[in-house]
């Protein structure tokens, strides 16, 4: 079963150190061939092209906890649009992100097979991070528009799957996007974390993104993610 964990820390007044996350870029992909562990994160909506702000925290904390083992990091390649009215272009640049993160994934299963990968994702880049791990094509979603599942044998090579403010359900039902299923080749090694006060992932009224969905470097949920991950390495 999905391990899903409710962050509980108090939202604390860090708006300002939260605005010089936002945007921090980090290298598109690993500096060395093979490095012990690679994360691949997606960034939020709207987050500069990079790992974004929760992205970058995290992987610090993943580096800060992976002790003498090497972590690369790839950015997952996406717009990462706000254009949620367009349901065309919402569902495009999403399957965009899927595709670009499912390419990282095989090709260093193929590559680096003794590489451990961490799939992660914040936000729309949690959205894109979960569908990456489907074992079927959302019902109601055309076949030919999108990536077909990874196959089996790679989820192998993935250590762990760590998501933040993965969008609810009802969040996602006010564009027409499917929710997210978590395979079940994925399910055990999975972490979604939410904080309840977070009008995205906990289906809190709203709408929109409020300051609970801002807190997850602050709050303790990157270090919980990190260690999580570090643990399945």
């Amino acid at each position: 079963m999905t391990g899903r964990r409710v962050v509980r820390g108090g939202v604390v007044a860090a708006v300002g150190a939260w605005a010089t996350l936002v945007g921090v870029a980090a290298p598109t992909a690993t500096a060395q061939p093979c490095p012990d562990a690679e994360v691949v994160f997606a960034r939020g909506t709207g987050e500069a092209p990079g790992v974004g702000g929760i992205g970058q925290a995290f992987v610090d904390s993943v580096r800060a906890q992976a002790g003498p083992r090497s972590v690369g990091v790839y950015a997952v390649g996406y717009p990462a649009g706000d254009n949620f009215a367009d349901r065309i272009g919402f569902a495009s640049t999403v399957v965009d992100g899927v595709r670009d993160a499912a390419d990282r994934v095989q090709t260093m299963a193929a590559d680096c097979p003794d590489t451990k990968m961490i799939l992660g994702g914040y936000s729309q880049g949690a959205l894109v991070a979960g569908f990456v791990t489907s074992a079927e094509v959302p019902a109601g979603v055309p076949a030919e528009a999108v990536p077909q599942p990874m196959p089996p044998e790679v989820a192998e090579h993935v250590a762990a799957v760590v998501l933040f403010a993965t969008p609810s359900a009802d969040f996602l039902g006010q564009f027409g996007a499917p929710p997210v299923t978590i395979g079940p080749l994925y399910q055990q090694k999975t972490l979604e974390l939410c904080d309840p006060g977070d009008s995205i992932c906990s289906g809190a009224p709203g709408g929109g993104p409020n300051l609970a969905h801002a807190m997850y470097a602050f709050d303790g949920s990157v270090n919980e993610g990190a260690a999580f991950a570090v643990s399945r390495l």
